[in-house]
């Protein structure tokens, strides 16, 4: 089919229109296709984002968990009066209270020198772990007042005991009159053990 000039000049105008509409198209679904491309990137960046916002909260909850457990140790211990250097005079009123309040008639001890138990490095750094070994020997009318000893030693704090042994004994001695003779000693290893946190101190 042929087209005379003057056809094709009236063609043109519509021509020239439907190639603009279709590059406007193209254009249109390419810019399209490149909205919806960063859409997704900034969706992907997003789910990224909450990821890691999220793992920092449980890292953060984790950690804060991790920290009052500790710091419930830390409480309980200061309950105990554990924590710091010895404190051999307060050992010394508490056994002179106990010897009165229960009456006893022959108590005797000697505390030996502290001597290093254990040491940690790293986290919690510098907590050192002493002992000092208490040797009790104790008159007895009988087992019940070992037994009201040993509860008001472990009541009166300032350090944690840790009772090794403890022996009783028959004393073989009969009683004279009205006066009232022990016939039981009891003879006992305790370790007095007290923590010290050096970074603390520092």
């Amino acid at each position: 089919m042929n087209f005379t000039t003057q056809e094709l000049k009236k063609l043109a105008l519509p021509l020239l229109l439907l190639v603009a509409l279709l590059g406007a198209g193209i254009g249109l679904i390419l810019w399209t296709q490149g909205e919806q491309a960063a859409a997704a990137r900034q969706l992907g960046a997003a789910r990224t984002e909450r990821s890691q916002a999220q793992e920092r909260l449980t890292r953060i909850a984790e950690e804060e968990k991790e920290v009052n457990d500790k710091l419930e140790v830390y409480r309980r211990l200061k309950g105990l009066r554990v924590l710091g250097e010895e404190q051999r005079l307060e050992w010394a009123d508490a056994m002179t209270r106990i010897r009165t309040t229960r009456e006893l008639l022959d108590l005797r001890y000697l505390v030996d020198k502290q001597r290093l138990l254990s040491a940690f490095a790293g986290k919690p750094a510098g907590v050192e772990i002493y002992a000092s070994n208490m040797r009790v020997e104790i008159a007895l009318l009988h087992e019940g007042d070992l037994l009201g000893f040993l509860r008001e030693l472990r009541d009166s704090g300032n350090a944690y005991y840790s009772i090794k042994s403890c022996s009783i004994n028959r004393t073989g001695a009969t009683p004279t009159g009205a006066s009232i003779v022990p016939r039981l000693r009891a003879v006992c290893e305790i370790d007095l053990i007290t923590i010290i946190d050096r970074a603390a101190k520092a």
